[in-house]
């Protein structure tokens, strides 16, 4: 599987409005009701579950990347949202620097282990410093998801 597979092209924002990281799950959140990946009425407990994650520790975990991520029994298949912000969003990551790079993914409950290594692969992925260049100058979403399907595969 690739992060392609775990995202759509409509799962996809190009220019996120957010300026906080709550901000950026929101929308991130809202894009995959919007990409019928999330049923409406699910939207809040999944904005809460994501939160709660969150507020354990920031998922900005450097190089202008955030990953929030979270279980939820809402779901059947792991699903995922990017965010591209051109100005930077305060993610509180462990480096301060302000994030560009949002990836929201979330994958059913009880699927530990799958969770973990897709955390681990798309940290890695995007530790890519050509892949992440790449991404901050595609002109649009559908470019974006181009550079993501024929990227590294995630497990």
């Amino acid at each position: 599987m690739t992060l392609g597979d775990i995202l759509t092209p409509d799962s996809i924002v190009a220019d996120l409005q957010a300026t906080n990281r709550w901000e950026a799950i929101d929308e991130l959140i809202r894009c995959l009701v919007a990409a019928g990946r999330i049923k409406p009425e699910h939207l809040e407990a999944v904005r809460a579950v994501v939160q709660r994650r969150e507020r354990s520790m920031s998922t900005g975990i450097g190089y202008g990347i955030g990953i929030p991520h979270a279980s939820t029994d809402l779901i059947q298949e792991v699903v995922g949202a990017f965010g591209r912000s051109k100005t930077g969003i305060d993610f509180e990551a462990l480096d301060n620097q302000r994030v560009t790079l949002v990836v929201l993914f979330l994958v059913p409950l009880g699927q530990f282990q799958k969770h973990l290594h897709t955390l681990a692969d798309i940290a890695r992925l995007l530790h890519q410093r050509d892949l992440r260049q790449a991404l901050e100058e595609a002109p649009d979403a559908a470019a974006i998801y181009d550079i993501l399907r024929k990227s590294t595969p995630v497990r």
